[in-house]
């Protein structure tokens, strides 16, 4: 299919009409007048500018701009309002809000975002290369920044799940000659990169050729010899930090430090002291959120909600602007084109009243008015998925409880497990065990100790094949399932329940809908929520997706669970490349050594 490709005309061409407007030769499509031009490049607020743009980018700011208006130029009086760069996301993924992306950028455009760097390695475990392509062609039709990155990992941990198609040098060297393609997604096989992987390092050169950012992705505390070993690979940036020290260490060694604040990861509240405290140079840290539910877009914001937070903690507004700008497109090689207002660049600003709480009052992109208090005013045009982009759950026969029986050691009365620990609001999980009854030669979960049952299941081959292990933190009670086919980063189909019988009838329920979220409480359904798009997003608009999203974690909290956005906690079980301990559909991965581990410990 052929897509509408609406990015800004290159600056080379539209130069001599830019030069004209400045000097005064021609009129400008649009005037700002009157406003507090927010200086990132400088930090500083100069009050009583004037903004001129013409072909989608800023020709010119100035105390006094009104000979750049004619008769059919559009003037917005700012009254003293801070003229603001539009915000960027240095790293996120479009198909964790559940949204296909024009309804990712319908749900952030009214919260001042206007540029993203997406890595959609979500899809690409489900759809290979062709599912990138989709995204990226959606991506390139929207009238703000929707950047993609190409995945660097699928599987994400080879050897230990399984993915219908895998990604390798050759599919990231054709990616990097693709449009819309900034650079090569966070590669998460860090122990690969450490061992000297033929393979990671043929995508992270090929990426370099091409003149890209390498994304990075190191989820290990070890800062000695393997971290240094990751940095020598080549990853230019990382964002799986939690504590005050790792961006310390990032940003030494010449990597960005990513600051994420999303749904369920709030690792701004413990890094921002790196620079409010410590007094690093603030230049080389990114805030970005990487993983958001559609009930916090629609709710709660995007990067004017990282933003605010690290502005809360501490961070000089100036400063946290800084890193949701200009950083960011710096990082990216795109500080000619975006990320602050200055002549050139994309035409994309925010115009508030507040810059501490950063309402955002009318945001535009590249020289048009997108959103006005807090409502989209243009369209989000959607791609034509297909039926292949539409049937991707092939779970086999249905399942039954005895699928998710738990067979203990011949003559055993209890048993010792190891068990997944979920940790609320961090991406890590601990290593525990526990001491759990055995009824009729089958294991059992306990509630008083907080333990369920969770279990994996291979959606994409039809295979039949599963894992089932234990998790503690969801602080479920009575009889309650869940099932999902967001699953990061295979996107198996997961479960997690106190009763086998209705764990059985979840994941047979998310089949039957073709992928998404099904909750079961006493023998009911009582919440879903259908991802017709891989298994992992829905075309829908964002306020509906965000309406269901938020009602399946209400009635999370009917059967026990109050963690924040346990959704996301759920999705997280099998992600195999951040430590401690996980579940696939291949077996227990003690993700401190990149190794199986039995479940009976």
């Amino acid at each position: 299919m052929k897509t509408q490709n609406l990015s800004p005309s290159p600056w080379s061409d539209v130069a001599p009409r830019l030069v004209a407007v400045a000097a005064g030769r021609s009129p400008a499509d649009l005037v700002i007048r009157g406003g507090q031009w927010v200086n990132v490049h400088t930090r500083e607020v100069l009050p009583g500018h004037d903004i001129a743009i013409a072909e989608g980018r800023f020709a010119a700011i100035a105390p006094d701009l009104s000979y750049a208006i004619g008769p059919e130029t559009e003037v917005i009086e700012a009254e003293g309002r801070f003229m603001v760069p539009g915000l960027c996301d240095g790293h996120m993924h479009v198909e964790s809000g559940m949204l296909t992306p024009a309804e990712f950028a319908a749900a952030v455009i009214p919260h001042g975002t206007t540029s993203m760097f997406a890595d959609p390695h979500e899809i690409a475990n489900v759809l290979g290369i062709e599912g990138v392509r989709m995204m990226h062609d959606e991506a390139l039709m929207q009238p703000v920044n929707m950047f993609m990155q190409m995945p660097s990992c699928a599987p994400s941990a080879p050897g230990l799940e399984t993915t219908p198609y895998e990604i390798g040098p050759d599919e990231v060297a054709e990616a990097m000659t693709w449009p819309g393609i900034i650079g090569l997604g966070e590669m998460m096989n860090f122990p690969g990169v450490i061992a000297g992987s033929q393979q990671m390092l043929a995508e992270i050169a090929a990426t370099q050729r091409a003149g890209k950012t390498v994304g990075g992705h190191y989820a290990s505390p070890d800062l000695g010899p393997a971290f240094l070993a990751y940095v020598a690979g080549g990853p230019a940036d990382d964002h799986e930090g939690t504590t005050e020290m790792d961006p310390v260490v990032r940003a030494r060694q010449g990597m960005r430090a990513m600051m994420r604040h999303g749904s369920a990861w709030f690792d701004v509240d413990r890094q921002i002291t790196a620079v409010t405290e410590k007094g690093l140079d603030p230049r080389n840290f990114i805030l970005c959120t990487d993983d958001c539910h559609p009930g916090t877009l629609v709710e709660e914001g995007h990067m004017d909600r990282a933003y605010r937070r690290a502005v809360e903690k501490g961070c000089d507004p100036l400063v946290a602007l800084q890193m949701a700008t200009i950083n960011t497109a710096t990082h990216f090689g795109l500080e000619r084109e975006l990320g602050s207002i200055a002549p050139g660049r994309r035409a994309d600003l925010i115009l508030t009243s507040d810059l501490r709480t950063l309402p955002c009052e009318q945001v535009i992109a590249r020289g048009r008015t997108v959103a006005q208090n807090g409502r989209l005013t243009v369209t989000c045009p959607h791609y034509d998925w297909p039926t292949a982009a539409r049937d991707t759950v092939r779970m086999g026969r249905d399942k039954t409880a005895k699928d998710f029986e738990i067979p203990a050691p011949a003559g055993a009365d209890t048993v010792r497990v190891r068990v997944i620990g979920i940790v609320e609001n961090q991406a890590p999980t601990r290593a525990l065990t526990a001491e759990l009854t055995v009824r009729d030669g089958i294991v059992e979960p306990d509630a008083a100790q907080d333990v369920a049952q969770c279990a994996v299941i291979e959606r994409h081959k039809g295979s039949g094949r599963m894992v089932n292990g234990f998790v503690n933190g969801f602080r479920y009670k009575g009889r309650m399932a869940m099932a999902s086919t967001v699953a990061h980063d295979s996107h198996q189909i997961i479960v997690v329940g106190t009763d086998r019988a209705l764990m059985a009838k979840a994941a047979n329920a998310i089949a039957r809908m073709g992928g998404g979220f099904s909750l079961w409480k006493d023998g009911e359904e009582i919440a879903d929520i259908p991802l017709p798009v891989a298994g992992l997003m829905s075309d829908a608009p964002a306020a509906e997706m965000a309406a269901r999203a938020s009602n399946l974690v209400a009635r999370m909290r009917d059967c026990g669970c109050d963690l924040n956005n346990a959704s996301i906690q759920h999705s997280f079980l099998a992600l195999v490349v951040i430590p401690e301990l996980r579940i696939s559909d291949l077996g227990l991965v003690d993700v401190t050594k990149f190794e199986f581990t039995e479940l009976f410990a």
